[in-house]
């Protein structure tokens, strides 16, 4: 249930503050959501800022509610720390392209001050009715550690967007604390600051020029300020709170025009690793595309970039730790929403591993990464399929456990106006099949056709290692043995991987074949793959042979015979 704002004892600072700050942010966020978007030219003109900042929003205040429900009715005891960590937590594992990015590095930095020190409680009458320095300072404090951390994180920082803003912002609020000022004061000076910040981001940024319009992250951050002075002061802010020119303003006739030279995708993923991995990390991303913006800490990253070759990008991030949730955009269906249009067709596909999905976003599909054991839901497959931005979507599920969360998901986007069908992939090889044949200029049942039609000529098989002592449809299998899989049971069980790789190749091409391929798993040396592609060219001289990195979470070798 939304969280409703309560009202709140003059300046005070606490956890119930936190909570109505974000409960403000997020209903301001959705008010204005629309307005922010259509004045969305920079970095991308894909009209999608002021979205990525209300899911933000919305997961940050959502991170806040599922971690301390006791601060939704007013009957917990959460400290200020715990509901601003959980907060910005939120925000990082939510954060949706390059603006909701930057506005979880900057909660964050609030969070890395409030989150350790403690406002000071003073009498009143010390200071003229007024409740002291102590929650002034460390507001404006923390205002200040979030515009640094948010420069920080960006790998090059251009002024005219939602850092600048924040940066005035800090400066105002820190000039405030500076003179004793409250925490209402404080957070008034910010608000002023970022306003007028946001006023001048034209005169800064030539796109934002030649567009008529003021930055657009930094209008949703100046919602952001505005919801924190409301929720210290319980006074909303004016409907028109920005001057002149911030006001937003129509688009010029084809706004998506700008940047279309620019990189062909967006790759957003969490990633678990050590400090010193994501600074070789950043040098790696900074050298593949740009708008590279890598937030976060303790072991915990939120990695956003623009590039040309998403699978790099991803790969980039297997080196460094482990990456999931990765998410990969093709501009040109943002740039299609941006002017108001969807895509005529799109595929989803799911896959098990960062190397797969790297391949299928290459190839146009938006990609949805499965890891061992945690098999996505209906709810996440109707996100990505809502994500492509099409009239008609296939779904590739890629495994007869996902059928019924795949039908479920077509179900409902069915009912949202999409026409979408489910080709029953059993595995990600027919998958990859599938999409070889992909023609999206062509009928959609045609198409159905044809993609069902690849999958299912495509016989598939895997290769895992045996957990334990178990019965098995080829014999008894111990702990550690290989056990090569052929459409699902198990056909052969050895003792190494390359041995039975081959076994299991003989048995898939005695019923005939043109093209074998293969994916090979994070742990499988190049030396597998090289001694299996020659074993195929000698003892079947016109079958050719693929051979993909599936990367971390894949089966150690997925094979594929068509």
């Amino acid at each position: 249930m939304p969280h409703e704002p309560q009202p709140q004892a003059p300046d005070e600072l606490d956890a119930e503050a936190v909570r109505t700050w974000s409960s403000l942010a997020l209903a301001a966020l959705g008010r204005a959501r629309e307005d922010i978007d259509a004045i969305n030219v920079y970095p991308v003109a894909d009209a999608d800022t002021g979205t990525n900042l209300y899911l933000t929003a919305e997961a940050a205040d959502r991170g806040l509610a599922e971690a301390f429900p006791g601060v939704t009715d007013g009957t917990g005891t959460t400290s200020l720390a715990e509901a601003v960590r959980a907060w910005a937590h939120g925000a990082l594992v939510g954060a949706r392209g390059n603006s909701g990015t930057i506005l979880a590095q900057l909660l964050r930095g609030v969070a890395d001050v409030l989150g350790a020190e403690q406002p000071e409680r003073s009498d009143p009458a010390e200071h003229g009715g007024k409740r002291g320095p102590g929650t002034g300072g460390l507001l404006a404090r923390a205002l200040t550690r979030a515009a640094e951390e948010a420069y920080a994180a960006v790998a090059h920082p251009v002024e005219g967007t939602m850092l600048t803003v924040a940066g005035a912002a800090a400066r105002a609020g820190e000039a405030a604390g500076d003179a004793a000022g409250t925490a209402v004061e404080v957070a008034r000076a910010a608000y002023d600051g970022a306003r007028a910040a946001l006023a001048e981001t034209p005169g800064q940024l030539a796109a934002l020029s030649r567009a008529g319009v003021v930055d657009a992250g930094g209008c949703g951050l100046v919602v952001v300020f505005g919801a924190l002075w409301q929720a210290l002061s319980g006074q909303e802010p004016a409907a028109e709170p920005v001057r002149g020119r911030a006001v937003p303003v129509p688009q010029p006739q084809d706004p998506c025009a700008q940047e279309e030279d620019g990189p062909a995708y967006e790759v957003i993923y969490l990633l678990e690793a050590t400090e010193a991995a994501v600074g070789e990390l950043r040098e790696r991303l900074d050298g593949l595309g740009d708008s590279l913006v890598v937030v976060g800490g303790d072991g915990l990253w939120n990695v956003h970039v623009h590039v040309d070759d998403p699978g790099a990008a991803v790969e980039a991030g297997v080196v460094a730790g482990r990456p999931y949730r990765i998410r990969i955009t093709h501009f040109g269906d943002e740039r299609r929403r941006a002017r108001g249009e969807r895509a005529q067709r799109a595929v989803v596909a799911v896959v098990p591993g960062e190397g797969l999905a790297g391949l299928c976003g290459e190839a146009g599909a938006t990609p949805v990464l499965v890891r061992p054991g945690e098999l996505p839901a209906a709810a996440e497959l109707l996100d990505a399929v809502r994500r492509a931005h099409a009239r008609e979507v296939v779904l590739l599920p890629g495994g007869a456990e996902l059928r019924a969360a795949a039908a479920a998901a077509a179900e409902q986007a069915r009912a949202e106006g999409v026409r979408v069908a489910v080709i029953p992939t059993r595995s990600a090889v027919q998958g990859l099949a599938a999409l070889a044949v992909h023609d999206p200029e062509g009928s959609f049942d045609e198409d159905v056709v044809a993609m069902t039609a690849a999958a299912g000529a495509t016989r598939y098989g895997e290769l895992a290692v045996a957990e334990r002592q178990s019965f098995t449809s080829a014999g008894i299998c111990q702990a550690g043995d290989v056990l090569g899989l052929i459409d699902g049971d198990v056909a052969v069980i050895g003792a190494g991987l390359t041995e039975t790789a081959e076994a299991v190749l003989d048995r898939m091409l005695g019923s005939g074949g043109e093209l074998v391929t293969l994916v090979l798993g994070p742990e499988v040396p190049d030396a597998v793959a090289e001694r299996l592609e020659a074993y195929v060219q000698h003892g079947h001289l016109a079958v050719d042979t693929v051979t993909y990195r599936g990367g971390r979470y894949s089966a150690p070798l997925l094979i594929g015979v068509e």
